[in-house]
């Protein structure tokens, strides 16, 4: 008896090893099908909730391998569903596309803008059309093999400061999903639980009047005064938070002329901390300092919250088994010409040459790293069991948000990276599938994390998506 079950078992992984291999070779098959998207949406470079062709060649992607469309989910008309399968477990893939603005950028390793408002400094189009490629994999899986379950790929907008995925949560769209995959554009290859800082931003407008500043300046109240008060009591503030805390402002908006004292003027507001409720705690001082200019400069102020998002809450049962997949899948190699372009880029990031071997290793595992960014997946993290990797689709040593990041993610070394996480997602999938102990165990966690008491309140209060904050 035990010799037959132990021979079953040998026969199922075989089967199981076999039908990963196809799913793997697949992917293979259609890199340069899925360069071809990415690299559409690279040159679209569209910013948040304005990703109207990013969007729409996803769709048809998705459409024409026949999953099932819902666009304009939960009032954002570049945020939609596709769906393939029937039942249970229904996993999800999430997938982002926006860009970032003023990061315009060729695809050389020379400084050289590309002439356009925006640039793929983040890598979301490699990320929107790698889990693309994963859920076709997926869905090619299911069919061919007869697996009863659901696969169902979210297109995400404005991670970029719009809280996209935030909207989604709200409106309950993630309540039936088991377990959701995501992933990340890096310089590096990695599977760990991170940690990321939850975060609420808004626009601070001021309002004044309007005076000459030579001839009858005693008349005018100044906007841009409001404005810089704030930030002056905003950066005192920053010797009396916790030092882990993040605050981060930009004026958007300071007046026209300096011989007119400015009737409006913007500034635009991040807190960040790895806990929720004191970036609550600290976003309402700095609204207090707002409120304090205004009263001090004689103007008046109001604000509109435009992002807000939760810290991830890590689920290390899918993690090790993203880690695991990753590892079997490895990184990328250079070819010769790739590994100029990388030693070129490196030379503008002030390092002798690129360190190409953290290309091609996988960093080993850790169960939580220090958290810097923010993501709207923390939100999603504390509705469903969530897992994310990254890989290297940028030159080692590469930060984010950078022109560095724009030139690689438009080259063949993005595309690269780009399909080491379809492959990895894809493997995760089916392991999800094939074995719902593991999301049995996952869910155990889960729920043991976020604790009892747990009640989900978007940081973005319920205000409607934030359409025009690129605008």
């Amino acid at each position: 008896m035990n010799t037959k079950i132990l021979v079953l078992a040998l026969f199922c992984s075989l089967l199981t090893f076999g039908q990963k291999n196809n799913t793997i070779k697949d992917l293979n098959n259609k890199k340069d099908f899925y360069s071809t998207i990415a690299q559409k949406i690279w040159g679209y470079a569209e910013m948040g909730y304005q990703e109207e062709k990013s969007a729409a060649l996803l769709e048809q992607t998705l459409s024409d391998e026949g999953f099932k469309i819902k666009k304009g989910v939960a009032g954002m008309p570049t945020a939609f569903i596709a769906e393939y399968g029937k039942g249970k477990p229904i996993i999800a893939i999430l997938g982002e596309f926006d860009a970032l603005p003023g990061l315009s950028q060729e695809a050389i390793p020379e400084k050289k803008s590309a002439h356009k408002a925006a640039g793929h400094a983040c890598g979301h189009h490699l990320f929107g059309t790698a889990s693309v490629a994963a859920s076709i994999a997926v869905k090619n899986w299911l069919k061919t093999n007869n697996i009863k379950g659901t696969i169902r790929f979210y297109g995400c907008p404005a991670e970029e400061g719009g809280s996209g995925k935030v909207y989604l949560v709200r409106e309950g769209l993630f309540n039936d999903v088991d377990a959701v995959l995501h992933w990340h554009p890096n310089s590096v290859n990695e599977a760990n639980a991170g940690a990321s800082l939850a975060n609420k931003s808004a626009k601070f407008r001021f309002y004044g009047v309007s005076a000459h500043a030579a001839i009858s300046p005693e008349k005018g109240r100044s906007a841009l005064d409001a404005v810089e008060a704030m930030d002056m009591m905003v950066n005192m503030m920053r010797e009396h938070i916790p030092q882990e805390a993040r605050i981060h402002y930009v004026i958007t908006d300071g007046g026209k002329a300096p011989n007119v004292v400015p009737d409006f003027a913007e500034v635009y507001y991040y807190a960040r901390h790895n806990n929720r409720e004191t970036v609550i705690e600290i976003f309402d001082r700095i609204v207090n300092a707002a409120k304090g200019a205004a009263l001090g400069t004689g103007t008046t102020m109001d604000y509109e919250m435009i992002g807000g998002t939760h810290e991830l809450l890590p689920n290390l049962t899918l993690q090790e088994l993203m880690y695991k997949n990753l590892v079997k899948i490895g990184g990328i190699t250079y070819t010769d010409e790739e590994k100029i372009f990388a030693h070129k880029i490196a030379k503008t990031l002030g390092l002798e040459k690129a360190n190409l071997e953290a290309a091609k290793i996988v960093q080993p595992y850790k169960s939580k790293g220090k958290p810097f960014g923010s993501t709207d997946v923390g939100d999603i993290s504390f509705t469903v069991p969530t897992a994310g990797m990254s890989s290297a689709t940028w030159v080692p040593g590469t930060p984010a948000h950078s022109w560095q990041a724009v030139a690689a993610g438009g080259t063949n070394i993005g595309y690269k990276g780009m399909m080491v996480a379809a492959k990895t997602i894809s493997l995760t999938a089916i392991d999800l599938f094939l074995d719902n102990s593991i999301i049995k165990k996952a869910k155990e966690e889960f729920y043991i994390k976020r604790g009892e008491d747990f009640k989900y309140i978007p940081l973005l209060g319920d205000r409607p998506p934030a359409l025009n904050y690129r605008r």
